[in-house]
């Protein structure tokens, strides 16, 4: 199913189900895919559509991540409901060993690899990754495969 027509359709479960928390996470989400639209000027593809549900979910973990070091537990486990609502719409995402195969790919197509192609190597990998990898988890592999 699509994943506005499945937002849309858990969007009037959570309504009947007074499901206030899960609710006020799936409006945002429809929210954040609006304007991302309305930005472009026409529909969103898939891949945009993950591109703004994965910005959603970064912005829960370094949220998490503050929260932790200001020990604030009660925000931090509001904002892990919200996370894992919002990883409910996105692909799984690749382990970290299948990352590193992709990124051993990668390597092996350049024929002097250097710190100087990482960038291109990161973009690469990404790009296979097909949305489902975390781009500092790749900048890390790629890097520790360059050194």
């Amino acid at each position: 199913m699509h994943t506005v027509e499945q937002l849309e359709q858990d969007l009037a479960e959570a309504m009947r189900q007074r499901d206030q928390v899960r609710l006020s996470v799936l409006r945002l989400l429809k929210n954040a895919l609006k304007n991302q639209q309305i930005e472009l000027g026409r529909e969103l593809t898939s891949q945009e559509m993950f591109v703004v549900l994965q910005k959603e979910a970064k912005k829960r973990r370094d949220s998490i991540e503050a929260y932790q070091k200001a020990n604030r537990e009660d925000l931090v486990n509001e904002e892990e409901v919200e996370l894992q609502t919002i990883e409910t719409y996105l692909p799984a995402m690749l382990t970290e060993d299948e990352i590193k195969q992709l990124v051993v790919e990668a390597v092996a197509t350049i024929d002097q690899p250097s710190m100087a192609q990482m960038g291109q190597l990161i973009n690469t990998v990404l790009a296979k990754a097909d949305g489902r990898a975390d781009g500092a988890t790749v900048s890390r592999l790629v890097k520790a495969e360059l050194s």
